[in-house]
């Protein structure tokens, strides 16, 4: 079982920043796709952007060129940058941490990390 806990959540102005952390409790970290998902009220949850053990990464078009996934595999943590935030950015934001073995998918969730953003 992993144990993951988002911080860094918080109110925010259009425009500004903020950076969440993902720590996990593990130590196989290394080997995770770790990933950051929202889900906005009465919308589904959706992906914003996941970072492979091998540090390659993927984003939702919507946060393409504002937010930065990143992780540091010696404090088993995964960031997330958010720049440039939108009022639509707005949800609450989960870490995820997935893995495969033997034909059997492995799936963790954090919490959850309310980010708003108004003026």
């Amino acid at each position: 079982q992993v144990q993951l806990v988002e911080s860094g959540g918080g109110l925010v102005q259009p425009g500004g920043s903020l950076r969440l952390s993902c720590a996990a409790s593990t130590s196989i970290f290394s080997i995770y796709v770790m990933g950051w998902y929202r889900q906005a009220p009465g919308k589904q949850r959706e992906l914003v952007a996941t970072i492979s053990s091998g540090s390659s990464t993927n984003y939702a078009d919507s946060v393409k060129g504002r937010f930065t996934i990143s992780r540091d595999n010696a404090k088993n943590t995964v960031y997330l940058q958010m720049n440039s935030l939108k009022p639509e950015d707005t949800a609450v934001y989960s870490c995820n941490a997935h893995r495969t073995s033997r034909n059997h998918d492995y799936d963790y969730w954090g919490q959850g990390t309310q980010v708003t953003v108004s003026s």
